[in-house]
């Protein structure tokens, strides 16, 4: 849990339009996909956090592959608020198309570098905001000489200019260059003669007129480092034993096993014979990925898949057999803004219910939910664990925005324990034993004992069903075996609530709390600063996986008013525990839904929250009729 900091929220009071602005502002690079712009807005960021000031970059991006606009944003915080704001304070705009848009998007008092060929006239003609005209394209049709490179190196020109208004050292450039180019040494010298470039045209020519500046802060991002979700994940494969990959390329979920590819050529190959001791398979579709995945569980080896949204709805079949027939797997849904294409560059917490129960029939299925880049890497490690020792699939659900964007993260921690496997039967075990079944419950936990493929003993062999079965894996249709099957199952999903990581309170006695989770955790932490400042205070849960465990039932039960913050229009966090909640204890929840496809921020959360606890609003409510008793009124905070 992030530590709460008080401070008085930028946006809510007035400011003081000439105060000087240090380290507390946001940075918004608005170009053309496709013109090479993101390696100098990753120069930007790592720039700013090698300066010891806190970073939390956004990147809003189109799905073709060039020519529309995307957005860079970068918030700086002295707080280490790590949510996305809607405050833009410095545009650099580099894309005509957009221009007339994004110049009115900056707050009063802000800042605006463009194109000094571009228009100052109409919506973009502001007199309450400061204007640095730089003529980008000349200084790099002039300066550049490489045809090939000058449409790249010009985006490495703003970050000069930027450096000089804002005061961004350049050793701290050049160190973020040395380590975005770590494989291509060669590029740091010709990128650093574009920043140069952008460095020196606004020392002579750009008189500072704006109130924002950066400057070097200790004790902030000291033993941190900057990484993406999808790479801590893939590390925490490794970490967590996987020798078996099967994907389908999807955004937002590519560079999961694009990274995982990396490690494994890193760490998993022989560096005496270069024997690779790894498998990594592109299937044709995701529902062969999930078979590949399931064949290499069933003899023994942990093995993963990573994809989205519309790959998890084609592997609803093979999800069923591995939940029946009880095989282990882990699979990383990287969610992105459904139904079917729907936004597949926006992030959205959409899949929940339906990762929950994929498959026709009753299935309910292990969701792991990280909030952060550091839970990235440990639930993937716990997911194999879980998989192995549930005998069942095992979802990690992310999302664009926790698995693509940079994230501040403490370094991640070597793992301390073995591995976890579970029930398996050794050879040795099935020689002190008579006879087994390969689905018999002999503890209670609704666990069964298998065996893998090999192991030299004539009672280790069994039949893998996906059809009707009995405790000894005989092929059964008798309706009182298929119930009692079923109802093994569901004590195996009620042991799963004890496994499971525990959910994470802040409590402090309030009558109001919020819960939330996964990357919605770092907009929580900000809005209830904002609502502390409103002299509103509020207790936190954040969920961190499915089945609930039982703290969450009691959180609810010791708070009158319970806000479930989500990213999708449904509410289906809040859905899924209406179900399983007492109606008393269900009456108590009320939905606060951000789903526009951008990553929540604090007032998506703070502002409906402020809004519900109003007087009036609060007369309004115990002046209307109570619903009748088992009956859940909707109750929805929508933004």
């Amino acid at each position: 849990m992030v530590a709460r900091r008080r401070r008085k929220s930028r946006g809510r009071n007035e400011e003081n339009m000439s105060a000087e602005v240090v380290n507390d502002l946001t940075i918004q690079v608005a170009t053309i996909n496709g013109s090479g712009s993101q390696s100098s807005n990753l120069t930007l960021t790592r720039s700013i956090f090698r300066m010891g000031i806190p970073v939390a970059p956004k990147n809003v991006f189109p799905s073709n592959i060039e020519g529309l606009p995307t957005w860079f944003d970068v918030r700086v915080s002295p707080y280490g608020y790590q949510c996305r704001t809607r405050d833009i304070d410095i545009l650099v705009a580099l894309n005509p198309t957009t221009w007339t848009t994004d110049a009115p998007g900056v707050k009063p008092g802000g800042v605006i570098v463009h194109e000094a060929t571009y228009p100052v006239v109409g919506a973009a003609a502001r007199d309450d905001v400061t204007y640095y005209p730089v003529p980008f394209t000349k200084l790099a049709k002039e300066r550049i000489g490489q045809d090939s490179l000058r449409k790249y190196l010009t985006n490495m020109v703003y970050v000069g200019v930027l450096a000089h208004l804002l005061g961004i050292e350049v050793e701290a450039i050049e160190s973020a260059l040395r380590d975005q180019f770590r494989t291509k040494p060669k590029a740091v010298a010709v990128n650093m003669e574009a920043v140069t470039l952008g460095l020196d045209y606004a020392r002579e020519n750009l008189e500072k007129r704006d109130r924002y500046r950066l400057e070097r802060l200790s004790g902030r991002t000291e033993g941190r480092i900057l990484i993406e979700g999808n790479q801590a994940a893939a590390l925490g494969c490794v970490m967590g034993g996987c020798t078996v990959a099967a994907w389908y390329p999807i955004t937002p979920s590519s560079s999961l096993c694009e990274a995982f590819i990396g490690y494994c050529e890193r760490f998993r190959a022989d560096p005496q014979t270069g024997d690779k001791r790894y498998a990594i398979i592109q299937a044709e579709d995701e529902l062969a990925a999930l078979g590949i995945v399931f064949g290499a569980t069933w003899t023994g080896a942990r093995a993963m898949t990573s994809t989205a949204g519309p790959g998890i709805s084609l592997m609803a079949e093979f999800t069923g057999l591995g939940y029946y027939a009880e095989l282990p797997a882990v699979i990383f849904d990287v969610q992105r803004v459904g139904p079917s294409t729907g936004l597949p560059t926006r992030t959205m917490q959409g899949d929940v219910s339906f990762a929950y129960t994929l498959s026709h029939g009753d299935t309910r299925h292990v969701l792991l939910l990280p909030g952060s880049a550091e839970e990235n890497y440990e639930f993937a490690m716990q997911a194999f664990d879980l998989a192995d020792r549930l005998q069942t699939p095992v979802f990690v659900l992310t999302d664009l925005d926790l698995g693509m964007n940079l994230w501040m993260a403490d370094p991640l921690a070597y793992p301390a324990n073995g591995f976890d496997r579970g029930k398996v039967l050794t050879a040795g075990d099935l020689e002190r034993i008579e006879s087994w079944g390969r689905y018999r419950d002999v503890d209670g936990d609704g666990i069964t004992y298998r065996t893998l493929p090999g192991t030299p003993n004539p009672l280790a062999g069994y039949f893998t069903r996906g059809s009707g079965h009995d405790e000894d894996a005989a092929y059964s249709e008798l309706p009182e075996v298929y119930q009692r099957n079923l109802d093994r199952l569901a004590r195996k999903h009620e042991t799963a609530r004890r496994l499971v990581p525990a959910p994470v309170a802040d409590e402090r006695g309030n009558e109001l709390a919020i819960l939330a989770y996964g990357s919605t955790h770092f907009a929580v932490v900000e809005a209830r600063d904002q609502l502390g400042e409103a002299g509103i205070e509020t207790d936190y849960l954040r969920v961190r996986a499915l089945p609930f465990s039982s703290e969450v039932a009691a959180f609810i039960e010791r708070h009158e008013r319970v806000y479930v913050v989500e990213q999708n229009q449904q509410g289906q966090l809040c859905g899924l525990l209406r179900q399983e909640l007492p109606g008393a204890l269900a009456d108590r929840l009320v939905s606060v839904r951000h789903y526009n496809g951008v990553p929540i921020d604090a007032a998506a959360i703070s502002g409906p929250i402020e809004e519900d606890v109003r007087p009036d609003n609060e007369a309004r409510r115990q002046a209307a009729s109570p619903a009748p008793s088992g009956e859940h009124p909707p109750a929805a905070l929508a933004v």
